[in-house]
């Protein structure tokens, strides 16, 4: 794809595979991938001046368990491909990745949302369980005092 600006190599990509996205502005992309335990990934594309770089939310900061979430996605970043666990300011959860603009291609394109939302989907339920174990348990008390639905806690249900 010699003389392709990465930009439109980006763009066409997320168009031709139905992905939901938005053009933030000339060199930003900003992708809903869809999910099964996470129900959809925010990430972001960003064409650099020598890199593509991709950072995803994943969960907010732990309420509790801090150590414990940060060893398991330490742990967990020495097998993955392309993006590793990283935290921002607030200590939030991301994926974060980067790639040379030489390397941008629809195939590595696809690797790095692979991975995203693959990682993303499978961590979601350990990092809840770790970081959040008391908000689910008050959530679930919540909803069975209200005759609530427990549709979208059943895979916590352990937890009580």
């Amino acid at each position: 794809m010699a003389g392709i600006a990465p930009e439109d190599i980006v763009e066409e990509f997320l168009g031709s595979h139905d992905l939901e996205f938005e053009r933030k502005d000339a060199r930003t992309f900003l992708v809903t991938l869809p999910g099964e335990k996470k129900l959809q990934t925010n990430c972001a594309l960003i064409v650099g001046d020598h890199s593509l770089s991709i950072n995803a939310f994943v969960i907010r900061k732990p309420d509790e368990n801090e150590n414990e979430v940060f060893k398991w996605c330490l742990r967990k970043n020495a097998s993955m491909y392309g993006i590793s666990f990283a935290l921002n300011e607030l200590g939030d959860l991301y994926l974060v990745g980067r790639l040379p603009l030489t390397a941008v291609s629809d195939q590595e394109i696809d690797r790095l949302l692979g991975s995203v939302l693959q990682y993303s989907d499978s961590s979601f339920n350990p990092l809840l369980e770790l970081g959040f174990s008391s908000a689910i348990r008050r959530e679930w008390a919540w909803r069975v005092s209200r005759g609530e639905s427990l549709a979208n806690l059943r895979a916590f249900e352990h937890l009580i």
